[in-house]
C-alpha cells in the first residue's frame, strides 16, 4: 500500500484514497511527505544545505532560514555546517523527518520514526509529528512502539503474513480482544513467530 501510494508500485487490488478522493501518485496534487527507515540523505553535504536544496524543491519559502528554524527546534543548530556523513544516525534522522515535514505535507508516511532514538528525543520527534497531525495532515506510520501508536493513530492495523489480524480504532481493536492491551494484543497476534 505505501509502495503505491508513493508510486513505486501499481496497485494490484483495491482502491487507493486519499482525503475519500481517488488517488493517482503520477498525476496527484496531494503532496507526501515520506520519512523512510532507511536514510537518503546526500552525506557529503553540509546539514543546512541540504535542507535548503529540499525546501527549495518543496517550494518553502525562504528555505534556509526554515531550516535554520528547524535545526534550533531538534537541538542541532550548531551542526549546521557540518556534512550530513559526520552526524549520529539519530542526528541524521532528525534532519531527514525535517526534510519530510517541509511545505507541511497533507499525507505522512512516516517508516520506523524513532527507531533507535532515546526517551527525550523520541519524545520530541512525536511532539513534531503531532503538531503535523494538528495541521491537518493525515499520517501513516509503520512502528513497532505501541505507546506511540496509543498516542497518536485514531486508527491500527495488526498485519501479520500479508493478513489483516486486527484492525480499526483502538478501543475497537482492544474491544475485539476482549480487553487487552495493545502491547499483549501484538503478543498474541506475533507470539508464535520465535518458536
Amino acid at each position: 500500500t505505501i509502495r503505491a501510494l508513493l508510486g513505486f508500485y501499481p496497485a494490484t487490488g483495491g482502491e487507493l484514497l486519499v482525503d475519500g478522493k481517488k488517488y493517482n501518485p503520477e498525476d496527484s496534487s496531494i503532496n507526501i511527505g515520506y520519512l523512510p527507515e532507511e536514510r537518503g540523505l546526500y552525506r557529503k553535504e553540509t546539514v543546512i544545505d541540504t535542507l535548503e536544496y529540499f525546501g527549495t524543491l518543496n517550494g518553502v519559502e525562504e528555505p534556509r532560514e526554515w531550516g535554520m528554524k528547524y535545526l534550533k527546534r531538534v537541538g542541532l543548530e550548531d551542526k549546521a555546517n557540518e556534512r550530513i556523513e559526520k552526524l549520529s544516525g539519530g542526528q541524521q534522522q532528525k534532519v531527514q523527518l525535517g526534510i519530510t515535514i517541509m511545505g507541511d505535507p497533507k499525507l505522512l508516511i512516516l517508516d520506523e520514526p524513532t527507531k533507535g532514538f532515546d526517551p527525550m528525543n523520541r519524545r520530541l520527534l512525536m511532539e513534531i509529528i503531532e503538531e503535523q497531525h494538528k495541521k491537518g495532515a493525515a499520517i501513516i506510520m509503520i512502528t513497532h512502539y505501541l505507546d506511540e501508536v496509543e498516542k497518536l493513530c485514531d486508527r491500527a492495523l495488526l498485519l501479520k503474513d500479508g493478513v489483516a489480524r486486527a484492525y480499526g480504532t483502538i478501543p475497537e481493536i482492544k474491544k475485539e480482544f476482549g480487553g487487552k492491551s495493545l502491547e499483549q494484543i501484538f503478543v498474541d497476534v506475533y507470539g508464535g513467530e520465535n518458536e
